[in-house]
């Protein structure tokens, strides 16, 4: 029988590396994204490159219309695998940024997430098979505003059902990149032409890693040793000086 993998963000950057190496894997993939246009030329793309079968859901993430569109899917159809990679940033502080995008932000890379993992967990319990990758991030272990918080959320969610589910043939984890090459950075109209080219990572070699984690029950999946010392330092280093950091962090991909 054929399976389904059902991506979030799947036009680009980690969402489209993710369709790509889950159709080499042999899934059939279904796209979650906004962009009816974008979506349409990356499914004929995997069916044509990799010979797998393709369905669309346009959706907006950020809405309730959109999040339960996506929700009826999977109640309606069988998902093997869940990438939640839908995601965006906010470029102002906290404090003078617009209250509707905080809010929207919490509703992509929180609720929808959530609700999405409530939502096919039941199917895979009764398979006793499945995958979910929550695409996380290491700024989850500093204090950077409310993607930060987001992004903590996310990964400690995954934790706690990963323990939930250990001894199942359900596998959870949190991808927790750092600076990847996607149109991230460029839609948030963030800064980042001081950052070293050493500390930049290809979002082709985050989901090769991330997958191969996945499949292998490692609940956390940090890529590169730049960010694995980073992570370690965030994690365990003392609280001042890493809210110090997440600062400096967020102050420098401002523009002015």
């Amino acid at each position: 029988m054929s399976k389904w993998a059902l991506v979030t963000g799947a036009t680009a950057g980690i969402g489209e590396s993710f369709t790509r190496v889950l159709a080499r894997e042999g899934f059939n993939i279904v796209l979650v994204a906004r962009d009816l246009e974008r979506m349409k030329e990356r499914a004929a793309s995997l069916e044509s490159q990799f010979k797998v079968q393709s369905a669309i859901v346009q959706a907006d993430l950020a809405t309730d219309a959109g999040c339960a569109k996506v929700e009826k899917y999977i109640l309606e159809n069988q998902i093997e695998v869940l990438v939640n990679n839908a995601g965006f940033g906010i470029n102002k502080a906290f404090s003078v940024s617009d209250l509707d995008s905080e809010q929207q932000l919490l509703d992509v890379l929180v609720r929808t997430p959530m609700r999405l993992m409530h939502t096919v967990l039941p199917q895979m319990k009764q398979r006793n098979s499945g995958s979910i990758i929550n695409v996380s991030s290491v700024a989850g272990w500093i204090a950077g505003g409310t993607y930060s918080a987001s992004k903590s959320y996310l990964t400690v969610l995954s934790e706690s059902i990963h323990t939930e589910m250990s001894g199942t043939g359900i596998k959870i984890s949190a991808l927790c990149p750092g600076f990847t090459r996607t149109e991230f950075h460029e839609r948030g109209r963030m800064r980042m032409n001081g950052l070293p080219e050493f500390m930049w990572l290809s979002s082709d070699r985050v989901v090769t890693q991330a997958w191969k984690e996945n499949q292998n029950g490692k609940v956390l999946s940090v890529p590169g040793w730049q960010y694995l010392i980073l992570s370690t330092v965030s994690r365990f280093g003392p609280r001042p000086l890493v809210r110090k950091l997440g600062m400096n962090v967020r102050v420098r991909q401002r523009q002015k």
